[in-house]
């Protein structure tokens, strides 16, 4: 059974702090107005959503190739975490200049995906270490998969709602929003130890 806890948490915590969608998002938002930057965030999503799929089957195709991946991927998966841990506790950039002409289109918000090594990284970490050991019929890939593309929709529309407000938010209080993430994220790393050990 999935750890719901420590599985949440990697979630949120990955999907709502800075990265190139919310920078993006955010910025469009800013530039163009929510409304004309919501095909931008459709795009996203469509992007996500075919990734996460996608990640879902390369991560089922391992584990039935090589069943003694599964270590190896948990192993991976808390490194990661710990890795994004430190990045997220001690980055103070917010992502400044993120945003290009151009960015506010449909198809520059799917194609984004497959060049966000945060999204493809955190789909492959996600689905390894919390999803597949348990889960591996196509439903529940698909349903998991439409799952994590929804918060990775919502985190998106939330960055861009609220642009103005959340980097006015992060800059003032950068560094303890910062370290309560990283450390959460420290959490996580330390939960997946029942999976790895």
């Amino acid at each position: 059974m999935i750890n719901l806890i420590p599985f949440l948490s990697y979630v949120f915590i990955t999907t709502f702090t800075p990265g190139p969608n919310n920078i993006l998002s955010m910025t469009n938002a800013k530039k163009y107005g929510f409304r004309n930057s919501f095909r931008f965030n459709l795009g996203i999503l469509t992007g996500f959503i075919i990734l996460m799929i996608a990640c879902s089957y390369f991560n089922l195709f391992l584990f039935n190739l090589m069943p003694k991946i599964e270590h190896f991927v948990g192993i991976f998966g808390a490194v990661y975490m710990l890795y994004l841990a430190y990045k997220v506790a001690f980055d103070t950039k917010i992502g400044k200049g993120s945003a290009k002409k151009g960015t506010n289109t449909y198809l520059a918000g799917v194609t984004m995906q497959f060049f966000n090594p945060k999204v493809i990284l955190y789909g492959i970490t996600v689905i390894a270490t919390f999803i597949t050991p348990y889960y591996k019929s196509d439903f529940a890939l698909i349903l998991f998969s439409l799952f994590l593309s929804f918060i990775g929709f919502v985190a998106t529309l939330c960055w861009a709602l609220f642009g103005a407000l959340f980097q006015n938010f992060l800059t003032k209080y950068n560094k303890q929003f910062n370290i309560v993430m990283g450390l959460l994220l420290v959490y996580c790393a330390i939960s997946i130890s029942d999976f790895i050990g």
